[in-house]
């Protein structure tokens, strides 16, 4: 028996089949033993010595038996943990991702390594439809040809729609299928689908099948797969909600990206969560700097005096609008002005979360072009291209036409202020219509008197003189025809002057406050002759007359002394056009 105590010796607790290993060794010395002592010559030893052999042969037996079912609980343990934790693996990496195509990827590849299945489907709920969105196969390799993906529709219409998972291990035998036209067509064999459900609702089926072998799938493989279909359906939602929300993002972002207002958002707590591209060119100041800050720190770096508006708007949930002169950096001459909407943000359902949105709209140029045409004709707006340029201060040659009313104090007399406003502004009107109709600038009105500039960089004019000239026989023709619809009370008379020559065009004024005008020797001579005219005359000046006596008749009066110039100045009283 020496051997067999050597034997026992080495009998290790490696694992069940180590032991099942040595057992069999120990039964195989038992045997040769016993077919030693047979041959032993005293009968009572040899009686002896096989009876124990036999016990000792049983009780091997015994153990072998009990270590072989330890051994099948074992290995189906172990096989049970690694489901398990393939199945945690899985479950973790399909919930790592919210890119609904790898998710999808994960999925199939996982389902295929659990269940050792040929080919694994998903197909997904598509207004009623089961579309397929993914296959793979066991080379982790996608499916995509109809071939490739022909399936059971009967088995997945029937998981659909009752939830119930389903396992078969040969299709073709089993009674529940072998009838269909798919699974007999696409000889289809091993089957297993289950639900892919949310809320309780069915949004999708998970398919795995093997058309070559039977047997494949078993209970703990549906039982398992429709464990992981769990979790493989919210970690789909997940990446289809995050899929949304994120091309909604997007789609947000080019729209405030491509829309020409600036928009500014800030959260309750005062932190700005949006700043558009608008919002930067208009501002002069990048994202960057004023995400990373403060509501405060916005107001003061851009000097946008909103804070009350602002604490407003939050208090009581209504709108305000305002319209504020921003001297952005780089622009000191010319100031910013900013259309400022201030509005409480909102959810869907109109509830208040406490932030505020700022639209800005830069109306700078639309109040620049705006102004234009308070002294300069509709034709001539569009046609400016560089406003700031033609609004610089520069000298250039000009003719300058001052029309006054003649009496105007005489007037005032005799009728209420709001008739005589009234009178004035009917004659104006025709002054201007005649003034515009050759493309005259309105400098200004002065009272009862009107001033029009012709050649400025607003109105270039190659022939501003015949315009000027025409203009003011176009006001005489005008304010005829108007006196011809009034009382003779209320006639109104003009007396004109032109003159042309050098001056400073552009913006004058002060910081708060700049127009557009003339300045120079021309324009104070202008004003003399016109305050020589009589009524209804139209004086020019010598470097008038030089540029159009081919043009017109005129009648030469004796020379002015004009306040302010030493030499007495040329005078001709324009009659007309020449026929």
């Amino acid at each position: 028996m020496a051997n067999v105590d050597d034997n026992q010796q080495t009998i290790s607790t490696s694992g069940p089949a180590s032991l099942i290993q040595q057992i069999q060794e120990c039964q195989d010395v038992l045997a040769e033993q016993q077919r030693a002592l047979l041959r032993t010559p005293d009968e009572l030893t040899r009686a002896t010595a096989l009876r124990n052999a036999g016990h000792m042969a049983r009780w091997l037996e015994i153990l072998r038996a009990q270590v072989e079912d330890l051994n099948r609980e074992f290995h189906h343990r172990a096989a049970e943990q690694e489901r398990q934790r393939a199945l945690q693996e899985v479950g973790a990496a399909i919930n790592s991702s919210l890119d609904l195509n790898i998710v999808l990827q994960q999925v199939m590849d996982a389902i295929v390594r659990l269940t050792k299945a040929e080919r694994a489907m998903l197909l997904l709920d598509d207004d009623g439809e089961l579309e397929v969105k993914i296959a793979r196969n066991l080379s982790q390799e996608t499916l995509n040809n109809d071939t490739s993906l022909e399936i059971s529709r009967g088995i997945v219409r029937q998981v659909a729609e009752t939830g119930v998972p389903v396992v078969t291990l040969n299709a073709q035998e089993d009674a529940r299928f072998s009838a269909q036209h798919s699974v007999v067509s696409y000889k289809l064999r091993s089957i297993l689908c289950v639900p892919l459900k949310l809320r309780g609702e069915t949004i999708g089926v998970i398919y795995a099948d093997n058309r070559v072998a039977s047997g494949i799938f078993s209970d703990s493989d549906r039982d398992l797969l429709a464990a992981f279909a769990d979790q493989a359906a919210v970690a789909v939602d997940n990446a289809r909600l995050f899929y949304e929300v994120a091309e909604m993002k997007q789609l947000m972002d080019n729209v405030f990206a491509s829309i020409s207002s600036g928009v500014i958002t800030m959260d309750e707590h005062g932190h700005v969560t949006l700043y558009n591209r608008a919002a930067e060119r208009i501002l002069g100041e990048t994202s960057s700097a004023i995400l990373a800050g403060t509501e405060q720190a916005l107001l003061e770096a851009l000097g946008i005096p909103g804070k009350d508006l602002i604490q407003r708007v939050r208090t009581n949930g209504q709108t305000h609008n305002t319209e504020i002169d921003l001297d952005i950096a780089g622009l000191p001459d010319n100031p910013t002005t900013i259309n400022l909407t201030l509005s409480p943000l909102h959810t869907v359902n109109d509830e208040r979360l406490g932030g505020v949105a700022l639209v800005l709209n830069d109306v700078s140029e639309q109040k620049r072009v705006e102004s234009l045409r308070r002294y300069l004709p509709p034709a001539l707006v569009d046609q400016v291209r560089d406003l700031d340029s033609a609004q610089r201060p520069q000298r250039r040659a000009i003719t300058v036409l001052f029309a006054d009313v003649r009496d105007f104090s005489r007037l005032g007399e005799k009728f209420e202020p709001e008739d005589l406003i009234d009178l004035v502004n009917g004659a104006f009107s025709e002054a201007v219509a005649a003034i515009s109709e050759n493309h005259g600038l309105i400098d200004k009105f002065m009272g009862d008197a009107i001033m029009a500039l012709f050649n400025t960089p607003l109105n270039p004019q190659s022939d501003h003189v015949e315009r000027a000239v025409h203009a003011a026989l176009a006001i005489q023709s005008r304010l005829a025809a108007y006196r011809h619809t009034l009382p003779s009370e209320k006639a109104l008379h003009f007396g004109i002057g032109i003159h042309t020559g050098e001056a400073v065009v552009g913006n004058v004024g002060s910081e708060q406050r700049k127009d557009y005008s003339a300045v120079g020797d021309v324009v104070n001579l202008c004003k003399r002759l016109q305050e020589l005219a009589g009524a209804d005359q139209i004086l020019i000046s010598r470097n008038v007359y030089d540029n159009i006596r081919e043009e017109v008749r005129v009648e030469s009066l004796p020379p002015v002394h004009v306040k302010g110039r030493q030499a007495q100045e040329e005078v001709f009283h324009l009659l007309g056009e020449l026929n």
